[in-house]
């Protein structure tokens, strides 16, 4: 029995990809692809989320709950220093891509009311965006 169970895990293991255990954005921004931007760019900014947020999350069966949202932090990754809950974010973009990549950045985290009461997980999401001198803003990681 031991030899079977055994032999399953195997078979198991090699025959199912392996997941990663930590979420990362498949590819990071080119830093010369990215325009600079400052806090003086908040209004264009936050314009620019009506279109992006319901793209980046109203895609699934899940889509409802997603319909209605909340900026809770809206800024460039630089400016987040000292905010113990924003600062972490920052360091995330910068282990993902780069310094250069996340101080052309900004961190969004949205609150999504009709999550109340049926996920925590799914009650706040996180987005990291840049504007590409080209296209617009952008998001290049989402993490909730």
């Amino acid at each position: 029995m031991k030899r079977l169970f055994f032999l399953l895990m195997i078979i198991s293991f090699f025959s199912f990809p392996l997941i990663n255990a930590y979420a990362q954005p498949t590819e990071c921004p080119k830093v010369n692809e990215i325009e600079k931007t400052s806090i003086k760019d908040k209004t264009d900014f936050l314009k620019a989320l009506q279109m992006i947020v319901p793209k980046t999350y109203q895609k699934d069966d899940f889509a409802k709950f997603y319909t209605d949202w909340r900026v809770i932090t809206a800024t460039p990754f630089p400016l987040t220093v000292g905010n113990e809950k924003d600062e972490g974010y920052y360091g995330m973009a910068k282990n993902f891509c780069g310094k250069e990549v996340a101080d052309q950045s900004w961190l969004v985290r949205l609150y999504f009311p009709k999550w109340e009461g049926k996920s925590a997980s799914n009650l706040e999401g996180q987005i990291f965006l840049a504007k590409s001198k080209e296209k617009g803003w952008f998001v290049w990681f989402r993490y909730h």
